[in-house]
């Protein structure tokens, strides 16, 4: 299942973008302690496509999708 969610990014001068904090749609907010990976790939289970981010959310693996001009997560995997 696809969940769009808010996330606090910094993009540098060359517009390399990083994120840094999710926000999830109940409030809670979940810092990326550190990005593993950010590649190309689609979201088989959610669908769509877009650059995923290997996250470390929390002292575990997540992805994290960038899609546009918006950020979603496959809840059903997170």
């Amino acid at each position: 299942m696809k969940v769009y969610v808010g996330v606090e990014s910094y993009t540098d001068e060359g517009g390399h973008v990083s994120p840094h904090i999710v926000h999830w749609l109940d409030g809670r907010r979940f810092e990326i302690q550190k990005v593993l990976d950010e590649r190309h790939a689609v979201c088989i289970g959610a669908g769509g496509r877009g650059i995923r981010y290997t996250c470390l959310i929390n002292g575990r693996k997540r992805f994290l999708f960038f899609e546009g001009s918006r950020w979603f997560v496959d809840a059903a995997k997170n």
